[in-house]
């Protein structure tokens, strides 16, 4: 038989926890029971790691120390670790027992998270043990206490090893009916080598810099769009321009994703198109590149843009209305 303990705790000396899972540990290696200790507060940097340790244990014991709120951030990174990256079938074989002990108020709301969070899992329950201990040196010296937990201990090894079942937890039922979780199509194998490189701060550092090289390569795209598809829509304007006698008039288009502004500058049967940046203009106009796109393709005018409020303006209203009859699409 062979039981993992986790220990969650920040490894204070005065940490009531501490007496607990030790004097536990003595009680199962006592009755041949293989036991292996994992610190998780060591192990910080390897937490998402840690759940290929359960692959060839029978039992677990989840140890937690509730200082102000809850069972802390390490114990809570294992549990995540599990749910990510664990092997769901193994861990549903595994007997559980939560150890929480407490210098404040919450051990026992702390001991059931632990319970829920392992059926979730898919785990097996097991009887726990916590308490409130506000001076641990009075616990080392209680030998009512020490015999409580002594007999914990032995109601683990029993129940794993008599392979005691329970009811079915209704977390499970409704986990199954209502819960939405993302399937990851990998095998045991490759979930295990995925949390190891979860895990490697090199790899996981190395992976933001492609990604953020690839987002500069894309903006850098972005921009360069002037040249391009930018450039196409001066064409479709400058190929359907009609000049209106005697009309005065500028158009500041501001293109979603588009670095610089679309600018038609008309005088008479002048017209003058570019990209550029400048301050003011007769009308200003807020457009997406699909509605842009619909009206110079003939699917819609601009004055039915607007109604629709798929694009917004500012400026002479009245010029704005000339676009339909100067631009004919």
């Amino acid at each position: 038989m062979k039981v993992n303990i986790y220990y969650g705790g920040r490894g204070l000396l005065d940490d009531p926890t501490l007496f607990v899972i030790n004097r536990m540990q003595q009680v199962l290696e006592e009755l041949n029971v293989r036991v292996d200790r994992y610190n998780l507060h060591e192990l910080k940097n390897s937490i998402t790691t840690l759940p290929q340790t359960l692959k060839d244990a029978d039992g677990v014991i989840l140890a937690a120390t509730v200082e102000w709120y809850g069972i802390g951030g390490f114990m809570q990174q294992f549990l995540d670790a599990c749910w990510l990256y664990g092997d769901k079938e193994k861990i549903s074989k595994i007997y559980m027992s939560p150890v929480v002990m407490s210098t404040t108020y919450g051990e026992r709301d702390a001991k059931l998270n632990l319970r829920v969070a392992w059926e979730i899992l898919g785990g097996l329950p097991c009887t726990g043990l916590c308490g409130y201990i506000a001076d641990p040196a009075f616990l080392e010296m209680n030998d009512e206490y020490i015999n409580l937990i002594e007999k914990k201990a032995e109601n683990i090894y029993r129940t794993i090893q008599q392979k005691t079942i329970s009811f079915p937890a209704s977390n499970q039922a409704v986990k199954q009916k209502v819960a939405v979780v993302k399937n990851i199509d990998l095998t045991p194998q490759e979930t295990e080598q995925l949390s190891q490189y979860a895990s490697d701060e090199e790899y996981v550092q190395q992976q933001k810099e492609d990604l953020q090289e690839l987002a500069d390569m894309f903006r850098g795209m972005m921009k360069g769009r002037d040249s391009s598809l930018e450039g196409a829509y001066i064409q479709d304007f400058r190929n359907h321009f009609k000049p209106q006698s005697e009309f005065k008039g500028s158009y500041k288009f501001n293109i979603e994703g588009y670095s610089k502004p679309l600018v038609l500058q008309i005088n008479d049967n002048q017209l003058e198109a570019s990209y550029q940046l400048i301050e003011k203009s007769d009308v200003e106009i807020n457009i997406s590149e699909e509605i842009l796109g619909g009206i110079t393709a003939g699917r819609m005018s601009f004055q039915r843009a607007f109604m629709a409020g798929d694009m917004t303006m500012k400026g002479d209203f009245r010029i704005l209305r000339a676009l339909d009859q100067i631009f004919i699409f």
